[in-house]
């Protein structure tokens, strides 16, 4: 019997190629046949996978995994196999968000939401990283759907931390961190509305720190330096990083006060449970996946009042005990997470399909 998974891309520190490598393994471990089949990869994981073009037909009794995040052909290699077949729904994006900066990305993403729900009658089991996608699932009609912790290696965490990025932040002023793609469904604007009344009226020695790749939506990017300049923000209040090496994007996390997210889109944030593992008390505006992600942890937000956000981002930055307090949450929430027995709870739906 194989199970085998089919991606659009495998790449090294993504969320879709980090949780496909770790499932080839564990199925491999396990003593089953598997291999991951991908349209494109890194240079140098070549030999870790296989093009999608040399996907054979599977078994009656094989299992084939697609991770879903956008349209491709990989969705009908999926609906031609005469095997088991499996979805792993890494959400997609609203299209409103992109209205007026990207028609091509509005487009793609409808074209996803179209695809994937052509998929409900077609598959055994559909699964997904967070109830929020679970309960999109089951409205689009899968039948069988179940909610599978996204996959998170804790052990790259433990890395060493770039001690020179963190000594540019370590200094008296309040940092606000927040960590994903520059794009318009994470609302970077709000930040940076947050940014400028917590300058204006609680402390001038405040800096956002955000940490993403600002290329994705470069007219979504330019909107927002235009925004800080109209506000006055200078340069070392307002810092764009662009995507960072692990070790100095820990170096941030832990040179940071508060984690903050006003995002309205998520289907998981993956950035809430790293600010756990780096005791960073996060505030974050309660949408989509996020209060499943946060499950009790952390503060959330009911409200896009800059005054109240800003007000509750110095509280927890500057009082001890309410820091304190959100941070004990958090390690238990954390302590939850890793408890979770996701790999034995696949292996037990997978043989359950008929």
């Amino acid at each position: 019997m194989r199970i085998d998974q089919l991606v659009p891309a495998f790449h090294r520190g993504d969320a879709i190629g980090d949780e496909a490598w770790h499932l080839r393994n564990f199925f491999r471990s396990r003593d089953f046949a598997s291999d991951i089949y991908r349209l494109d990869c890194d240079r140098g994981l070549e030999e870790e996978s296989r093009p999608f073009s040399s996907f054979p037909v599977p078994a009656s009794n094989d299992i084939t995994i697609l991770h879903f995040a956008l349209p491709s052909i990989l969705t009908q290699g999926l609906i031609r196999s005469p095997g088991k077949r499996v979805i792993i729904h890494h959400n997609i994006t609203a299209p409103e968000f992109f209205a007026g900066f990207s028609e091509e990305m509005a487009s793609l993403v409808r074209a996803g939401r179209r695809e994937l729900e052509t998929l409900a009658p077609m598959v055994d089991l559909a699964l997904a990283d967070s109830e929020f996608n679970c309960q999109e699932l089951r409205g689009l009609g899968f039948r069988k759907s179940e909610v599978f912790p996204l996959y998170i290696d804790f052990a790259k965490y433990e890395k060493p931390a770039s001690r020179f990025v963190q000594g540019l932040f370590a200094d008296d002023w309040t940092n606000i961190l927040f960590v994903g793609r520059v794009v318009p469904n994470k609302k970077i604007e709000d930040l940076i509305r947050v940014l400028f009344y917590y300058k204006k009226y609680i402390s001038p020695l405040v800096r956002l720190i955000v940490i993403g790749k600002t290329t994705s939506l470069p007219k979504y990017y330019q909107s927002l330096v235009r925004m800080a300049d109209e506000f006055y923000l200078k340069p070392e209040e307002i810092r764009f990083t662009g995507h960072l090496p692990d070790g100095e994007m820990f170096a941030v996390y832990r040179a940071a006060q508060v984690f903050l997210s006003m995002s309205e889109h998520e289907g998981f944030c993956l950035p809430l449970i790293e600010s756990m593992i780096f005791d960073l008390p996060v505030v974050a505006f309660n949408s989509t996946a996020i209060p499943w992600t946060l499950d009790g942890a952390g503060v959330l937000l009911n409200t896009k009042r800059v005054d109240l956000a800003a007000e509750l981002v110095a509280r927890v930055a500057q009082d001890a005990k309410i820091r304190k307090a959100v941070i004990d949450g958090q390690r238990r929430r954390l302590a939850r997470f890793k408890e979770e027995r996701r790999e034995e709870f696949l292996l037990q739906i997978l043989g359950s399909l008929e």
